[in-house]
């Protein structure tokens, strides 16, 4: 695999003497940011659950004179703080992630990327309380569950959360430092096939078999792949094919996802599945029930550029060197329902290092790795970078203008509830 770094930034950023003081007061929290990735590890909890990770985390902040909010935008275990400058500006928003997978606990590294958001946020605190006038503007911690297979960011947002947001950034444990890597767009679907039951040896032939239209559904996932662009990806299991052998199921269920590089092709994926559900129930005179999107759909993410430059200068200050997007194989891919807030408003999406290339996400080894040292120091690497991420986009006016400006020429803002309508 070559190697190849991102590029520098052509803007200034904030004053120097600014980001030292934010990178000072983000190292002084280390000790706090080692506490909150120990926390959360040893007590994993799952979407929608995850009560004791925002009562450490709120207690946290609490302890430094900011207060949260917690239970807001309708949800229990979502959580909001605010800081700004004394004059009136942009808003940046920084987002926490904290819950975990069933089973494997924090295999993602969500109290990882927890630490990192909160140690953000209170550096940019300290200083702004020590230098009210050096920046203008407002920083919001925003607390999101339910990454995990539930897209918690998106009911967030259906809820206005990031309506008064300019941009928004997080970070995200790896196996490399990343500064882009591709992110796939996801929807949740299910098949419910309906037949007749008969008594598959004395009447097979007053039956209408649903496992037989299951199974053509399937070998027809599995021959569309052919035609798929080379990172869609369809997964699919029958979790219902009848109970017993002497009797033709008149009910079968197909639980698919479906994931694509573009919002485009992912809708353009939902299509050709769906005709392939009709074409199974037709052939084995069988209806068949599509149910797409149980939880909202995940959409690819949007880098954008100019604040991903930000990202890499800070990240060399901690003498980390991220790799340039396309460098990672992007066959390497995942989803996160972060790709729907970079479609409100511009985003990163940046990835930091904390286990060895070979140790992959959603593993037992990646769930060990997420308590070690090197979890500690991304994490404490990481709220120093979107801490200074964030004060150079407050504090730099031509940096901003360019975010805007490739967010403009990206198409702008999406209609993300109505996508795939």
């Amino acid at each position: 695999m070559r190697q190849s770094t991102a590029p520098q930034s052509p803007f200034a950023g904030a004053p120097v003497e600014l980001s030292d003081a934010v990178e000072s007061a983000a190292e002084r929290l280390a000790p706090e940011l080692d506490h909150v990735v120990a926390a959360l590890h040893a007590e994993p909890e799952t979407a929608y659950e995850e009560h004791r990770s925002v009562a450490t985390l709120v207690a946290l902040l609490d302890r430094h004179g900011i207060r949260a909010e917690a239970g807001v935008h309708g949800v229990d275990t979502a959580f909001r703080a605010e800081v700004r400058g004394a004059a009136d500006g942009p808003t940046i928003a920084i987002l926490a992630e904290y819950d975990a997978l069933p089973n494997l606990g924090h295999a993602c590294g969500h109290n990882v990327i927890a630490a990192a958001g909160v140690g953000a946020f209170l550096a940019l605190a300290r200083t702004l309380a020590d230098r009210p006038d050096a920046v203008a503007g407002r920083v919001v911690l925003l607390g999101t569950p339910a990454e995990e297979g539930h897209s918690g960011k998106e009911v967030l947002a259906l809820d206005g959360a990031f309506d008064d947001v300019d941009a928004a950034i997080m970070v995200h444990p790896y196996g490399y430092d990343l500064a882009d890597q591709v992110w796939l767009g996801r929807r949740l679907l299910r098949w419910v096939f309906t037949g007749a039951s008969a008594h598959a040896s004395a009447q097979p032939f007053m039956g209408r078999n649903a496992l037989d239209a299951a199974a053509l559904a399937y070998q027809g996932i599995g021959l569309l792949r052919q035609q798929l662009p080379p990172v869609d990806r369809v997964h699919a299991v029958v979790s219902d094919g009848g109970t017993r052998p002497s009797v033709i199921p008149d009910r079968a269920v197909v639980e698919l996802y479906a994931r694509s590089k573009y919002p485009d092709t992912l809708r353009d994926l939902s299509r050709r599945l769906d005709d392939i559900a009709r074409g199974a129930a037709l052939m084995t005179g069988t209806s068949v029930e599509i149910v797409w999107d149980r939880e909202p759909p995940s959409l690819p993410v949007r880098t954008n550029e100019a604040l991903t430059a930000r990202w890499v200068a800070a990240q060399r200050r901690r003498g980390r060197e991220p790799l340039a997007g396309g460098v990672v194989p992007e066959t390497l891919a995942a989803s996160t329902d972060f790709g729907n807030v970079s479609y409100r408003v511009p985003g990163i999406h940046p990835l930091i290092a904390i286990a060895p290339p070979d140790v992959a996400l959603h593993t037992e080894d990646f769930a060990l790795a997420a308590a070690g040292p090197a979890a500690r120091s991304g994490a404490l690497d990481g709220a120093v970078g979107l801490a200074l991420t964030a004060l150079d986009y407050l504090c730099d006016p031509e940096l901003r203008d360019a975010v805007d400006a490739e967010f403009a020429a990206q198409g702008g803002p999406l209609d993300v509830p109505r996508y795939f309508d």
